[in-house]
């Protein structure tokens, strides 16, 4: 449960407010804090030369823990489903099991993907590019759990909890996000018990977490619990606190939902280790990566190798992994002496094209800007 923390100073001691302070926008000249190097340093992105997977190995998968990982046993985890429901339901994971079983590729991608390329720079998780990956999913819709509990006409939201607790913002609670009734309704939604094919790991959720196709990663709720229905907004801090797009402090701002369309690059040739520059030998080189959007299919992918002066159309590999997986693309381009910088960017079926230059808001939230991969060809 969210328990708002009181402020006022306390004759008797320190209070939760104490060791959690307010958002912030960096400094013009700031850099990295010793506290967001610590997160950095528990939250790992895909290192981009595995964007060559198909499906990303769990290992290598992006993450974002923001409290501790629950210590949770699968034989004793239940999930109960209430609030404004005919039928209250209390599920083990045997029972979720028993369940009919759907595997689907989805891509997750952090909402705060690319906060640390912007101007001003807002202190939290420093994300570059790299908060994505896209992985197969195998778990009971839940849906029809939704509909077997009987939904009440005038619910609005679906609350979902998960076991992990901390403190935010001077506000103390148990992870929680809500879906409206209409999207936790959607068939593509998932209570998931794999990853890849095995057990999901601690630190994906386990053992039960919330899949929701083409939502930001902050929906997908891991070691989740509780379902509850409501017949108000959802007000918890997740929802109506953090994420959301907004301008300034006192802008109550939107919320995020979907993924923006958004292209990488997979680096070509080998890196300088502390830069990560790229030295690529002359010569014919097939430049790849790949593109995804929550909005829809994306169904075209342009190159740059001037650093957005020119732009070239890239193919795309057929697939077959369903509207939520990320797509590989490719382009053939020889390399000659000289500087470059590549990107590529992404439209969708919606008609949404990837940004060149930052969207910038206060939490630094869907910014999909495109790609900067410095390369450089040196003569032989």
């Amino acid at each position: 449960m969210t328990t708002l923390d009181n402020r006022t100073p306390s004759s008797t001691g320190p209070t939760v407010a104490d060791v959690s302070g307010p958002s912030r926008l960096a400094e013009p000249d700031e850099t990295i804090s010793a506290e967001e190097l610590q997160l950095a340093a528990r939250n790992h992105g895909i290192p981009l030369e595995a964007l060559r997977y198909d499906v990303t190995p769990a290992g290598l998968h992006y993450l974002l823990i923001h409290y501790d990982i629950p210590e949770l046993d699968p034989a004793t985890h239940t999930l109960t489903i209430g609030g404004a429901v005919d039928r209250p339901l209390t599920l083990t994971l045997a029972d979720l099991r028993e369940l009919p079983r759907v595997t689907r590729q989805v891509t997750l991608e952090c909402a705060g993907n690319g906060r640390a390329l912007l101007h001003p720079r807002p202190v939290s998780q420093p994300w570059l590019v790299e908060a994505v990956g896209n992985a197969e999913w195998t778990g009971t819709p839940l849906a029809p759990l939704l509909r077997e509990a009987g939904v009440d006409p005038d619910a609005v939201d679906v609350v979902f909890t998960g076991a992990d607790h901390g403190v935010e913002r001077g506000i103390e609670q148990d992870y929680q996000r809500a879906l409206p009734v209409a999207d936790a309704l959607r068939e593509e939604v998932l209570l998931a018990y794999e990853m890849n094919g095995a057990p999901l790991l601690p630190q994906h959720g386990a053992p039960l977490r919330l899949i929701v196709p083409g939502w930001y990663g902050m929906a997908h709720v891991k070691w989740v619990h509780s379902i509850e229905l409501r017949t108000e907004p959802f007000e918890g801090y997740q929802n109506a606190v953090a994420y959301r797009v907004r301008r300034d402090a006192d802008d109550p701002g939107v919320p995020v939902t979907r993924i923006e369309p958004r292209a990488l690059v997979r680096p070509p040739g080998f890196p300088d280790f502390m830069s990560r520059r790229r030295v690529l030998r002359q010569g014919p080189c097939t430049l790849d990566g790949r593109a995804w959007s929550g909005h829809a299919p994306v169904v075209a992918v342009e190159v740059t190798t001037d650093g957005g002066q020119s732009w070239t159309p890239a193919e795309l590999d057929p697939t077959d992994a369903g509207d939520f997986a990320w797509r590989r693309w490719r382009h053939e381009w020889v390399a000659t002496p000289g500087r470059y910088v590549l990107g590529a960017r992404a439209t969708d079926a919606s008609g949404r094209t990837q940004s060149v230059e930052q969207q910038w808001n206060r939490g630094g939230f869907a910014n999909n800007m495109v790609q900067r991969v410095e390369v450089v060809v040196p003569a032989e």
